[in-house]
Parts: structure tokens; sequence; C-alpha cells
């Protein structure tokens, strides 16, 4: 249906820059890198606790 190319992941990428500013796209990056490490991390130990719940 749509696709995303290159032309198209810049132009967003360049609105985003200008949204947000240069200091804060790092800040974001570390968040959203933090936020998906802990959602593994859960996601992790709820699959352990099931196993331990069936034996």
């Amino acid at each position: 249906m749509f696709r995303l190319g290159v032309p198209e992941l810049v132009i967003i990428a360049i609105i985003v820059l200008f949204l947000f500013g240069g200091k804060k796209l790092p800040e974001m990056g570390k968040g959203i890198g933090e936020g998906i490490k802990n959602f593994k991390k859960s996601l992790k130990s709820g699959d352990e606790a099931s196993k331990e719940n069936r034996a």
C-alpha cells in the first residue's frame, strides 16, 4: 500500500529535528532505548514466571 523509502525517511528525520531540536534527540533516543530494554526484560521475566507456575 504505502511504503517508506529513503527520501520519505529523510523528510521525516528533518521534521523531527526541527520539532525537537538537536539537543533533545539524544535524550529521546536514550529514553526509547531504555524503554525497549525494560520491556524486553519484563517479557523475559514474565515467561520465566509462567514456566515456574506450570512446573
